[in-house]
């Protein structure tokens, strides 16, 4: 699941500057896998 995930560039270099930023694309990128 961890390797799926960083596959998204924007988790895996970690763009967003807070953490709550962070959090959110973590969740968006996850129910992205789930949906496919």
């Amino acid at each position: 699941y961890f390797n799926r995930l960083k596959q998204y560039r924007r988790v895996a270099t970690r763009y967003e500057k807070t953490a709550s930023s962070f959090l959110a694309m973590v969740h968006l990128a996850s129910s992205m896998i789930l949906l496919l």
